[in-house]
């Protein structure tokens, strides 16, 4: 499949951003780089409402790397309460504490620094580059894969991630000025979140409508790999590890063994999970029980 070459996508693009644009908080002008990268952390797999009230409760405890790193692991990890994924909060704090200790407790803006720091691959290092900084940087997730898929090979969700080629992709796309680079990420991420959904895509509504090779082609159907569905979380190891997580929240001590047999009854299933924590650094075991990392 051909890369694209057509940048004329960001001028319609662009304009419909300037009116269309959630007024989300991390969006605002005067945001620090620390509440983008914040942002980045928290929503890797999330949806934005959840992340919204995290976000600000977040910022508001912890407004720079250094009141974060200041604090335990664990208290990260309490405070990022049921967002999911909790291993982020563990990198978060990591990622804090090693601005502090790098780079005089500011976030960089050089790509390599801010891969260099845990928890952050090359979608959230250009991310935050471009949207804390205004470098020119291809950005690129999945909502922004399948405009590009869509509007440019004419498919109707993109094939398999590849770093080399998603940033290639976008690269191509980018305009040449910095700032609106910058605006053309975020558009293209908010188009596929927005109106480019991929089950119900609004196209009567789509500023690159005209434009798009999908729709010209007559919205051909997918025929590719079936798309993983997700798997049944009622009953699952996940949930097991989300019902042992939330204990270890709520206490302030180390949690018996016999106490967590009284909130989680499949025996096999909890030691996974707990070995699954363990394994993750999200969870200490010692004589006294399970408890969160506190170093």
């Amino acid at each position: 499949m051909p890369r694209p070459s057509s940048p004329d996508l960001a001028g319609p693009l662009n304009a419909w951003f300037a009116d269309a644009a959630r007024p989300l908080p991390w969006r605002a002008a005067e945001v620090s780089p620390w509440a983008v990268l914040v942002s980045e952390f928290m929503l890797q797999q999330t949806q934005v409402s959840r992340v919204i009230p995290r976000w600000e409760a977040w910022i508001e405890r912890w407004p720079t790397p250094a009141s974060l790193a200041a604090e335990p692991p664990s208290e990260a990890v309490r405070a990022w309460d049921r967002l999911g994924y909790p291993r982020r909060a563990l990198w978060l704090h990591r990622a804090a504490v090693e601005i502090v200790e790098r780079h005089g407790g500011e976030v960089p803006s050089a790509l390599d620094d801010l891969l260099a720091l845990q928890g952050v691959g090359p979608y959230t290092a250009r991310a935050i580059a471009a949207f804390a900084f205004g470098e020119r940087h291809p950005v690129v997730d999945t909502n922004t894969r399948r405009v590009i898929a869509r509007a440019v090979s004419g498919r109707e969700h993109a094939g398999p991630p590849s770093t080399a080629r998603d940033l290639a992709d976008m690269t191509a796309l980018l305009p040449a000025p910095d700032a609106a680079a910058r605006v053309f990420n975020a558009a293209a991420m908010e188009l596929g979140a927005t109106v480019c959904t991929a089950r119900a895509p609004r196209c009567d509504a789509c500023p690159i409508a005209s434009r798009c090779a999908w729709r010209r082609a007559g919205y051909p159907e997918h025929d590719g790999p079936r798309r993983r569905t997700q798997a049944r979380f009622e009953g699952s190891d996940r949930q097991a590890r989300g019902v042992v997580m939330r204990e270890l929240r709520a206490a302030h001590r180390p949690i018996t063994r016999p106490e967590l047999a009284g909130v989680w009854e499949d025996a096999a299933q909890l030691d996974r999970a707990v070995a699954g924590l363990v394994a993750d650094g999200l969870a200490i075991a010692d004589d006294e029980g399970l408890r969160l990392p506190d170093a």
